[in-house]
């Protein structure tokens, strides 16, 4: 929807790339290992075959850092940098790492970087914001939403880094590792009904500390990103995009239409809703039926032919 309004992307870009895309590259350089023929030459293979993978005229640089903590994220607007920890390059086997770089060239590819980027600079100016009590609400509104679609970039590059690997065994080690395994010390069965269980809480009070406990968060819980991405492995529309079948990126054009745009997250999240087991979710949905139910029938008593009066 921001990509529709008249000059607000290049502003966006152009304010929040001016130099920190530059200087934390540089930063990389410095104090990191720049990935290349010489230097981590598996992960550069494994980089450059991604890349290949999604038709990438340009692969991103990436660099390997020194925390023993296992992450990876990327930066940058006008020329996006990948950074892993050696933490990740420790604990994850090659297809995992593929799994891994492809989800975060998935969000190269995306532009995420330009809109969290934005997310930070909304976020820093909260404190401008807090000792007005109406402003401070309404931009808390606003970056909550932005937090949600954070967490959903995530699990879109979820679906990229599986793309890149093909692989859902490969991407459901990963999830396991970043959740605690140690390399095969973990049922996936057990793991999976962790997230199940997670998902069918039966009291609401559950369901309301699930929501304080991601309402400050980048990404999605890990035991709910395995279950969703385990989902779409086994869909319709995974094994359509493995046969040639999906969007092309010359067709992506920003739409001009505000009605479209909802129309299109409100299918998603219905569906998401729908098939939830969430006792909260379920309230809602209810609520939702009994009111739609409601005006339905007082629609068809001002209206019984089907037209206003």
């Amino acid at each position: 929807m921001l990509r529709a309004v008249p000059a607000v992307a290049p502003i966006l870009k152009a304010v929040a790339g001016a130099f920190t895309e530059r200087g934390e590259r540089l930063l990389q350089v410095a104090s990191s290992v720049r990935v290349g023929p010489k230097q981590y030459p598996q992960l550069d293979r494994i980089r450059n075959e991604v890349a290949a993978t999604f038709d990438l005229a340009e692969v991103p640089e990436l660099f390997v850092e020194r925390n023993s903590q296992a992450y990876a994220y990327t930066y940058g607007i006008d020329k996006p940098f990948i950074v892993i920890s050696t933490g990740s390059v420790d604990l994850l086997d090659n297809e995992s790492l593929r799994f891994l770089i492809g989800h975060e060239m998935g969000h190269a590819m995306s532009g995420h970087a330009l809109y969290n980027t934005l997310l930070r600079r909304l976020i820093d100016l909260t404190t401008s914001f807090a000792w007005v009590p109406a402003g401070a609400i309404a931009m808390r509104a606003v970056i909550a939403a932005l937090r949600e679609w954070q967490r959903k970039t995530e699990l879109s590059c979820d679906r990229a880094g599986l793309l890149a690997c093909q692989d859902p065994q490969a991407a459901l080690r990963t999830h396991l590792a970043l959740a605690g395994d140690l390399g095969g010390q973990v049922d996936i069965a057990s793991f999976l009904a962790q997230a199940k269980e997670y998902e069918e809480v039966e009291d609401i009070r559950d369901s309301l500390l699930k929501l304080l406990h991601t309402e400050h968060r980048t990404h999605p819980l890990v035991v709910v990103r395995a279950a969703e991405l385990q989902r779409w492995s086994a869909s319709e529309e995974y094994r359509e995009i493995l046969t040639g079948t999906y969007a092309r990126r010359e067709d992506d054009r920003p739409t001009n239409n505000l009605t479209d745009d909802i129309k299109g997250a409100a299918r998603s999240y219905k569906e998401s809703m729908s098939n939830s087991a969430d006792p909260l979710i379920k309230t809602i949905n209810d609520i939702g039926e009994t009111v739609m139910g409601a005006a339905g029938k007082l629609w068809s008593k001002v209206a019984p032919n089907g037209s206003a009066e």
